[in-house]
C-alpha cells in the first residue's frame, strides 16, 4: 500500500439508496477530539430527516464517528454512537449543579472547562487511552512506550465492540479514513473500497503525537491524519463520482474566528487555524474542474465523429464528469468560555452541550429545502453554510452554471 493513492485509483461507486433525490450523499468528519460529539448529534439529526450516508470520510475523533456509523447497522448507528460518547465522558452532575449557581458566567464556566481538562490529563478517558506509567522520559529509548505520555490499547477494544468490521468490509456504505506515515510524511487513506479496514486503521487516524503512539499497519506506521489535512474533502472531491451527490462536511474547528486579546485567546486561535478546513480553497478548484468538465461536455456533443473518436478526446471524455454536486457545511463554533483545552474536555457536561448543538445545527441546515434539492444545470456545484454568521457573508457561498 502506498502513501500518495489517488482516489481515483479506487472503483466508481454505484448509485445507493439514501433518503435523497441524490444518487451518493458523503458524511464528511474532521477530527477535533471531544469536539466530536458535536458529529454525533448532527449524524442524529440526518437520521430523522431520513438522510442515510452512502460514504463515511473521516480524520481522527471523526474517523471513530465514521466506522461506528458504517460499522453498525441503520438503526442501531445513534445508539452506538451514544454508548461510545457517554463512555468516553466523564459524569460531572455535581460539578455541574456548583457552576449552575453562575448563570451566563463564562469566566465560572472556562474555569469547570479547564479542571476538567486537567483531571483528563492526569487520569487519561475510559474506554479511549490511559497515562503511562513510568511516563515516556523513563521507558527505555527505541520502545514505542517512550514515543507518547499514552497509551490507546483499550480503544482497539472499545472499537471492537461497538464497530462490526466485517459490516465495514463487506462494503455496504463506503467508509475512507486518512492517516499520515511517519516515514515518509505523505497522507494515506485507508478505504473499504479497496482495503480491509481493521481497528488499527481507525486508531492510526486518530494516533495524535505525543499524545498517543504510532499504529503499525503492513510494516508502517503511522499517525493522525489532522498533522497534515483535518479534512476528507480533498479525497472524496478527486474521487471519480458521475453520481448526483451531495456532500456534508461538519468540521469542529472555525477558520474565522475574532482577534485574540490574551496569550489564552492565542493558544485558542492558533489550534482553530491550524486544525480547520481549508474549504474555500477545495470548493473553488473543484467548482473550476467541474465548469472545465461542463465546457468539454458541450464541447464533444459539437464535434464531428472522425475528432470524437480521437484518443485525445477518448481521454477527456472519460474524465468528464456530468454529475451535480450540493457540499454542504456545518461548523461548530465554540462559546466564548472554551479555552484551549477544549478537544480534550470530556465531561459529560462539554459532551451533552457539543451533541445538542450538532442536533440543532444539522436540524436549521436541513431546514432549507435547497439542501436536498437538485441543482438543475449539468455539472453544477452549489455551497451552502446556513450556519455562518451574517456579517461573513451570504449562506450560499457560491455556485458555478456552465
Amino acid at each position: 500500500m502506498t502513501d500518495t493513492r489517488l482516489a481515483d485509483q479506487a472503483p466508481p461507486e454505484a448509485p445507493k439508496p439514501s433518503g435523497t433525490p441524490f444518487e451518493s450523499v458523503v458524511l464528511v468528519l474532521q477530527g477535533g477530539g471531544a469536539l466530536g460529539a458535536y458529529q454525533a448529534g448532527a449524524y442524529e439529526a440526518l437520521v430523522e430527516h431520513g438522510v442515510e450516508p452512502t460514504w463515511l470520510a473521516g480524520i481522527s475523533i471523526g474517523a471513530i464517528n465514521s466506522a461506528i456509523i458504517a460499522g453498525n447497522k441503520p438503526g442501531d448507528r445513534v445508539a452506538k454512537l451514544r454508548a461510545f460518547w457517554e463512555m468516553v465522558s466523564a459524569d460531572n452532575t455535581g460539578w455541574n449543579d456548583y457552576w449552575s449557581a453562575f448563570p451566563g458566567a463564562d469566566v465560572a464556566r472556562n474555569l469547570a472547562n479547564q479542571y476538567s481538562a486537567g483531571v483528563v490529563l492526569v487520569n487519561g478517558v475510559s474506554g479511549f487511552f490511559a497515562p503511562r506509567y513510568p511516563p515516556a522520559p523513563l521507558q527505555p529509548k527505541g520502545a514505542i512506550a517512550a514515543t507518547s505520555w499514552y497509551d490507546t490499547h483499550v480503544l482497539r477494544a472499545t472499537l471492537e465492540r461497538l464497530v462490526d468490521f466485517d459490516r465495514i468490509n463487506a462494503a455496504q456504505t463506503r467508509l475512507s479514513i486518512g492517516a499520515v506515515n511517519i516515514r515518509t510524511g505523505n497522507f494515506a487513506y485507508f478505504d473499504n473500497a479497496k482495503d480491509k479496514i481493521g481497528p488499527a486503521h481507525v486508531m492510526a487516524s486518530a494516533a495524535l503525537p505525543p499524545g498517543f503512539p504510532a499504529v503499525e499497519i503492513d510494516g508502517e506506521f503511522y499517525w493522525d491524519g489532522g498533522m497534515v489535512s483535518n479534512t476528507p474533502l480533498d479525497w472524496v472531491l478527486s474521487s471519480p463520482r458521475r453520481l448526483d451527490t451531495l456532500v456534508l462536511q461538519i468540521d469542529l474547528w472555525s477558520a474565522r474566528g475574532a482577534l485574540p486579546r490574551d496569550l489564552a485567546e492565542v493558544a485558542v486561535r492558533m489550534k482553530e487555524i491550524q486544525f480547520s478546513s481549508r474549504t474555500r480553497a477545495a470548493t473553488d478548484q473543484f467548482r473550476h474542474a467541474q465548469a472545465l468538465r461542463a465546457a468539454f461536455n458541450r464541447l464533444l456533443a459539437k464535434l464531428p465523429p472522425e475528432l470524437a473518436q480521437t484518443p485525445e478526446a477518448k481521454l477527456l471524455a472519460r474524465q468528464s464528469d456530468p454529475a451535480v454536486y450540493n457540499l454542504v457545511q456545518l461548523v461548530y463554533r465554540s462559546p466564548t468560555y472554551e479555552g484551549q483545552s477544549k478537544d480534550y474536555e470530556f465531561s459529560r457536561q462539554a459532551m451533552e452541550e457539543h451533541w445538542r448543538a450538532g442536533y440543532r445545527d444539522s436540524q436549521k441546515t436541513l431546514a432549507h429545502p435547497q439542501v436536498l434539492t437538485l441543482p438543475t444545470e449539468p455539472s453544477q456545484v452549489r455551497v451552502f453554510d446556513f450556519l455562518r454568521p451574517a456579517a461573513e457573508g451570504p449562506a450560499m457561498i457560491a455556485t458555478e452554471t456552465p
